[in-house]
């Protein structure tokens, strides 16, 4: 009898997935496009992704419940920054408007033009899935071992 690989540590998991509000509004999924593709560990998927699919072979399908902080985080009030007004250009400044921002680190960091009045810009740096419990729908396409890198020797 062999064993059927099943997902976790050392395995690379190829996949469709679908996360979905709880009101069923999909908001990213691979389904009827190319399988996503990851290493177990190497941060593509959040933890709470990865643990709804620990122990999964290939052909399995599974629907889980994810709730806000397994997900993309609780809603954190903190990461809402006001700005004045004038160190935007007018044409930039729109609710709703992705605009990238340099952390005290210099590492580029998306906030969203969340509000503004005459003087100040409210920009939010939650992510926009912060704070909301979501379905991951997920279909397991092929798990294998995942080689290590080939180390390369220089002589």
């Amino acid at each position: 009898m062999t064993d059927t690989l099943r997902a976790g540590p050392q395995t690379r998991i190829t996949l469709h997935f679908a996360v979905r509000l709880m009101d069923g509004t999909e908001m990213d999924s691979t389904y009827g496009g190319e399988p996503a593709a990851f290493s177990w560990g190497d941060e593509s998927l959040l933890p709470g992704f990865e643990r709804a699919i620990l122990g999964l072979k290939a052909g399995d399908k599974r629907s889980v419940f994810i709730d806000a902080a397994s997900g993309f985080g609780e809603y954190n009030e903190q990461n809402r920054q006001h700005f004045k007004r004038s160190t935007f250009s007018a044409d930039d400044v729109e609710v709703g408007t992705v605009m990238n921002f340099a952390d005290a680190a210099g590492a580029e960091l998306p906030g969203v033009i969340a509000e503004l009045d005459d003087d100040w810009v409210t920009v939010d740096f939650n992510h926009p899935l912060a704070g909301r419990d979501l379905t991951f729908e997920v279909e397991i396409i092929n798990v294998e071992h995942d080689a290590p890198e080939q180390a390369v020797r220089l002589n």
